[in-house]
């Protein structure tokens, strides 16, 4: 038996070699089909969530505006992208520009956490984890500088005083460092500061004798304008960081005091300064003239810190802001100040527009000591009448924050088409769920109502506040329909776990304390 075994394998073994042998050296394995390559439009790639993997593969160095179909803003800076690729496209071929429409992407706009459209977010070495954001960027050249300082030397160095001379008188603003030696912190944070800033060139130096030509002793950031320095800011390491440097050096891109209109609302707020001080009050009265001029002098030493604006109240076309402050003619000359990271809002409390009123106002803000101002809605007489309740500042919190009920409600403004095409839609889904005890379908209109608790997103926008103390508000991403909106509501019912302590009436405790101690206006601003 252990014979005749032998000899099967000996066959085997003799029948496989010689099939080897018997294939042709010209014969080769059969090849991959290649994949065609990726459709371009202007130099700039068509993404899609198919292809957008392959595309961070093979490239180095990728930009990608990420925009919905319908936005103006999107249209605007897809003309100035194409431009900035086909500039590049010969001198710089490793970078390549890319475009993909998130309009129904929901899973895209949440893993690159994108809120605002267009977005521009820069990836490198083919990685989709941390993508850079190219923020406040709308031009082709400053497209073209910021990917060319992030992919090289972000700044010129400077070794003579003719040198230094001709950067500076190159261009209406120029910012140079000058150091006394190009190894430590304030350069490291200068050099990366120059990287966001692309609306501006940058240079620096270590020589004593540029350091001697302009009276510098210490390492300063020093911005000129037409030639002439217009701010000194001595660097100490530790001290200043990329983010403070960088809102210093864009304030500079604008007026000490902006009038706010079509042309300067994107450069506003492209500024990447959080506090806004707003004066609202008609151009063309007789004390124009002297309120603009107090403005402007307190203006001077908040530089940075917080941006000065004015609203011409007698422009039409400036409604929505009126609207958004909640500003009525009476109230003019009004000042106020917006924090654009939690909306909070905060008025002036002096009537008179003066220096030391404002000063005094912007200094308090800047303290903490400023009162938080909100404004609320009166409380409707039928507001929990219709399946969909009606909220007001005056009753979110109780509302919403409680042990028994969850809450989903729906952030809008009326005078959004969308959100006036998803009404009919919340009110199905305020019928569909009537008769539950344990959940509320919910809305409020967000530009009467301040809502300091719940951060602003794109109207519309919703939110899911389980019941219980200790649950935290989740948002919803997923599609504006009646299913879905029904299917989150399920999943999340059986996500959460024990319920707090169930009301016996099955309806809505009445002395739930309030999530945040804030003053609210009886009447509207």
């Amino acid at each position: 038996m252990k014979t005749h075994q032998f000899f099967l394998l000996l066959l085997l073994f003799l029948t496989g070699f010689l099939a080897a042998d018997s294939i042709s050296p010209n014969e080769t394995k059969p090849k991959k089909a290649k994949l065609p390559k990726i459709k371009k439009e202007n130099n700039v790639l068509l993404l899609k969530k198919s292809n957008f993997d392959r595309a961070l593969k093979e490239t180095k160095y990728l930009l990608v505006e990420f925009y919905v179909s319908l936005s103006q803003s999107s249209q605007n800076l897809s003309e100035e992208f194409a431009e900035a690729a086909r500039q590049l496209k010969k001198e710089a071929p490793r970078i390549q520009f890319g475009k993909i429409d998130v309009t129904h992407q929901h899973d895209l706009r949440k893993e690159f956490n994108i809120r605002e459209f267009p977005t521009v977010k820069f990836f490198v070495d083919g990685s989709r984890e941390d993508p850079i954001d190219c923020k406040g960027v709308r031009q082709a050249s400053a497209f073209i500088t910021w990917v060319k300082r992030r992919t090289g030397p972000s700044t010129v160095l400077i070794n003579s005083t003719d040198q230094a001379e001709a950067i500076i008188n190159a261009d209406d603003f120029v910012v140079i460092g000058f150091f006394k030696e190009l190894h430590n912190d304030s350069v490291e944070v200068f050099c990366e500061t120059a990287r966001d800033v692309p609306e501006m060139p940058f240079g620096m130096t270590a020589s004593e004798d540029v350091c001697a030509n302009y009276g510098i002793q210490k390492n300063t950031l020093v911005v000129f304008k037409k030639g002439k320095p217009v701010h000194n800011e001595v660097l100490e390491d530790g001290r200043q960081n990329k983010l403070d440097l960088t809102r210093l050096i864009k304030t500079f891109t604008l007026d000490l005091v902006t009038e706010y209109n079509l042309e300067t609302s994107v450069k506003i707020f492209d500024v990447p300064v959080e506090n806004h001080i707003v004066l609202f009050t008609p151009t063309n009265s007789e004390t124009f003239s002297a309120i603009y001029e107090n403005y402007k002098s307190a203006a001077v030493e908040f530089r940075g810190k917080i941006m000065f604006v004015l609203v011409d109240t007698n422009e039409t076309r400036n409604g929505r802001v009126f609207e958004y402050f909640r500003i009525r003619d009476i109230d003019v000359p009004a000042v106020r100040i917006l924090n654009l990271t939690s909306n909070a809002k905060y008025k002036m409390p002096a009537d008179e527009v003066t220096v030391e009123n404002l000063k005094e106002f912007c200094q308090s803000y800047l303290n903490g000591k400023a009162k938080l101002h909100l404004s609320s809605e009166e409380i409707p007489e039928d507001w929990d009448k219709m399946p969909v309740k009606v909220l007001v500042g005056k009753n979110f919190n109780r509302i919403v924050f409680n042990k028994t009920t969850t809450v989903f409600v729906m952030f809008y403004a009326p005078w959004s088409y969308d959100c006036r095409k998803l009404l009919p839609i919340w009110d199905k889904l305020g019928e569909q769920y009537e008769s539950r005890k344990d959940i509320i379908i919910a809305k409020i209109d967000v530009t009467a109502n301040d809502i300091l608790s719940v951060g602003l997103d794109r109207y519309p926008f919703f939110r899911l506040f389980p019941a219980g103390p200790g649950y935290q508000e989740v948002a919803y991403a997923g599609e504006h329909t009646l299913e879905a909106f029904s299917e989150f509501l399920e999943e999340q019912s059986k996500t959460k776990s024990e319920p707090g302590e169930k009301d016996p009436s099955g309806g809505i405790k009445e002395d739930l304390s309030q999530k945040e101690t804030v003053i609210t206006e009886k009447e509207e601003l």
